[in-house]
């Protein structure tokens, strides 16, 4: 599973900030490594410098083998709730996805 991480040009520390939603997509999709080719995630802060309730959003998206992409957004005031809140929705989409192809088989 690889993962990409993209920043707007309001988000610093990039490289800390990188590792850090790499180990929280690992954490949440781990049982589904198999069948995720790719998991993109776009960090924005909405607002600029200007601060605000929920002007942190974390869209990602996830690859399923042989599947169009499904994709969540998270806002949030923080960039680490943005992220925790996005993988844990693209989690059970992902989860309510494949029980639905389960099913059909």
């Amino acid at each position: 599973m690889q993962i990409q991480v993209n920043t707007d040009h309001n988000i610093e520390g990039r490289e800390k900030l990188t590792a850090h939603v790499a180990s929280v997509v690992e954490s949440a999709l781990s049982r589904f490594k198999d069948r995720i080719t790719r998991v993109e995630v776009h960090l924005s802060d909405q607002n600029g410098d200007k601060s605000g309730l929920g002007d942190k959003r974390c869209m990602m998206e996830a690859r399923l083998e042989g599947r169009q992409p499904t994709a969540v957004t998270h806002d949030a005031a923080t960039l680490d709730q943005a992220v925790d809140g996005a993988a844990d929705r693209i989690e059970r989409l992902i989860e309510s996805t494949l029980g639905r192809l389960q099913d059909q088989g």
